[in-house]
């Protein structure tokens, strides 16, 4: 495998430059150079080196030292975020994990197969020399590159046994590169699996996230149920699992449901938000079902399902913003859509309801859990008028509220009484600018009225009148290519 040393950001090769120039080793590090060897954009530079903090930060004035790791932060000049700052991290060796995270006690090294040895897994574990172009691959993670695979650096109990998060990230990288996980290192997750519960709700829900966000989280999510590792994560998407469905409706379970709901999202490249309401928006259900009479029933799963996923988000602890975002939607997923039945009036109740600028996640939502429920149409007739509905109640009225100039201007700068003159030189005055947008100023308004009322009462009336229709067609013609666009009558 090789590198096009051309997608190395030159403030990368000018830092390792000086580092070499001083007579120290430099790499790149972990997932930049398995970015790279994949030919995957990589998202962060790290660098290793032998040189010490002290010596780091002798080699680089503008840079800072606030942690036990060693880790040094360069700062550049570069405006991508992904560069502002490049850490560097001198070789070391660490011992001890007895809270299963940290290590108890390191100490700086000079080999870098020391460094590379503590690694979590092997396509983890490959150094690359910027200058001289030198990749250092200890532990064959080229190989595991080409071939598809996960696999721990040496003994996977002991690598799972220092961290039991690399468990979940074994599984987020599995979905997020498309990779098998090897048989010794996955017999292994299963085996320590329990190690988890001394992880962190904050930690567990990052990989969580990296999975949900990964463009197969079918994959990822489904691995951490039939793994066992979902009770983990949360207990409450574990308890989706099994539970039927109306099969008139429904050809899966609830968590396959929302799972396949999930990855619709996913391959739209919907939002954060949007992916996990989609796999939490039945999480109500387990808690609401009801079978009488053979007739199975879950009356008022959103309502129970948003306190849930409230609930499941918080022990997450995922942001204020996106708990009451993904509540929202979990809440009013099941909101009234027969378009034979629903009236503009409700179609605008639901807009204010939710707010403008949620009602098109919501749809997404709902088109996600269509797809989900294994009909083959995204978007039927039905859900398609309801997209029309809403553009109508939500688009801006043609209405005088849009001119620079109203009635108190009318009232105050042109002494014009209170009545329907003041009504028909606003008609006027608004298909002007309906034909003409740039007439929409307070200089040709002006004049414009100036003009209008050089006309007796009964040409301003019938001028009024004829431009007050004129309006309303506009605004048919307007409701007419909302309903053209979304292919509906």
């Amino acid at each position: 495998m090789n590198i096009d040393h051309s997608k190395i950001p030159k403030e990368i090769i000018e830092i390792a430059e000086t580092f070499k120039k001083s007579g120290f080793e430099i790499y790149l590090i972990g997932g930049c150079v398995r970015d790279l060897l994949l030919d995957i954009a990589p998202k962060d530079w790290d660098l290793t080196t032998n040189a010490k903090p002290e010596e780091i930060q002798e080699l680089f004035s503008d840079s800072f030292y606030e942690n036990n790791f060693g880790t040094v932060g360069i700062k550049t000049r570069s405006e991508d975020e992904t560069l502002k700052v490049v850490e560097v991290t001198p070789y070391r060796k660490e011992f001890g994990y007895s809270d299963r995270r940290r290590p108890d006690k390191i100490e700086f090294s000079d080999n870098l197969e020391e460094d590379l040895k503590r690694r979590d897994f092997t396509i983890n574990a490959i150094a690359y020399d910027p200058i001289i172009k030198d990749i250092k691959d200890f532990y064959k993670g080229q190989n595991d590159l080409e071939n598809g695979l996960i696999r721990t650096v040496g003994n996977p109990d002991e690598r799972f046994q220092e961290d039991a998060l690399r468990i979940m990230r074994a599984i987020r990288f599995s979905a997020q590169l498309g990779f098998t996980i090897e048989q010794n290192t996955l017999n292994s997750i299963v085996k320590n699996k329990d190690l988890l519960k001394n992880i962190s709700k904050e930690r567990i829900g990052d990989e969580f996230s990296k999975i949900i966000n990964t463009e197969s989280p079918i994959i990822g999510l489904g691995m951490t149920e039939r793994l066992q590792i979902l009770p983990y994560i949360s207990p409450n998407l574990q308890g989706m699992v099994g539970i039927a469905q109306n099969k008139q409706a429904h050809k899966y379970d609830v968590w396959e449901h929302c799972l396949r709901s999930l990855q619709h999202a996913a391959d739209k490249n919907y939002s954060f938000e949007i992916r996990l309401a989609a796999l939490f928006h039945d999480i109500g259900k387990p808690a609401t079902k009801r079978t009488t009479n053979g007739k199975t029933t879950f009356y008022n799963h959103e309502m129970v399902g948003a306190n849930v996923t409230r609930e499941t988000l918080k022990d997450l602890r995922f942001s204020r913003e996106t708990v009451k975002k993904v509540v929202l939607l979990v809440k009013n997923h099941m909101f009234f859509a027969d378009t034979d039945q629903i009236t503009l009036s409700a179609v605008r109740r639901l807009v204010a309801k939710v707010g403008t600028e949620n009602i098109w996640d919501l749809i997404n939502l709902r088109i996600c859990d269509r797809i989900g429920t294994g009909r083959p149409k995204e978007e039927p007739y039905r859900l398609r008028k309801f997209q029309s509905m809403i553009d109508e109640v939500t688009r801006d009225p043609i209405s005088v509220s849009m001119l620079k100039i109203d009635g108190d201007d009318l009232i105050n700068t042109f002494h014009v009484k209170p009545g329907p003159k003041i009504r028909y030189i606003l008609s006027a005055l608004l298909e002007d600018v309906l034909e003409n947008p740039k007439n929409n100023n307070e200089a040709f308004l002006v004049k414009r009225t100036e003009e209008l009322l050089k006309l007796n009462d009964k040409e301003l009336e019938e001028l009024g009148e004829k431009s007050r229709q004129n309006i309303e067609d506009a605004d048919q013609k307007k409701i007419k290519e909302i309903r053209n666009k979304r292919k509906v009558k």
